[in-house]
């Protein structure tokens, strides 16, 4: 697994990454994900055009969420959190085009759905990527909207 750029284990039942090849794919399943959840666009840096096909016939569920990498809201992070609320008892493996998307919305997810410390929740963040004034502005607002009006 560690031969996917970007991969990062965030607990027992959670991974996160870059975008995986469909040979990676295949250990994605050795390693008993139960499901995949796709943040990248169709038209990112290295995508599959057959991805969904590659992970549903090794037996994953398949989920896309698209987020723009320029313009990434509030609706696609509370679709986010639906679709792991829904998984939470399986094990998910997230990825996008480098792990850049995902490693944003594991950490609100961990730190809204999950409570986990956001300092704890952070360093999983930082050893990915230190968010942009975009992604930062999407935290904030997310941060806002679950944490501060509770």
């Amino acid at each position: 697994m560690d031969e996917i750029s970007n991969f990062l284990t965030v607990s027992d039942a959670i991974a996160t990454a870059g975008q995986p090849t469909e040979e990676q794919f295949e250990a994605i399943r050795d390693a008993e994900y139960d499901v995949v959840i796709n943040l990248a666009l169709p038209t990112s840096t290295n995508a599959l055009p057959n991805e969904r096909e590659t992970v549903e016939q090794l037996g994953i569920e398949y989920i896309h969420i698209p987020v723009q990498w320029e313009h990434p809201t509030l609706e696609t992070v509370e679709e986010f959190f639906a679709v792991m609320d829904r998984y939470a008892t399986q094990k998910i493996f997230v990825h996008c085009a480098a792990n850049m998307r995902v490693s944003v919305f594991m950490y609100l997810y961990r730190t809204i759905r999950q409570n986990v410390e956001p300092a704890t929740a952070q360093k999983t963040l930082h050893q990915i990527w230190t968010p942009n004034e975009t992604w930062q502005q999407l935290i904030d607002k997310v941060v806002q909207k679950y944490l501060q009006s509770s």
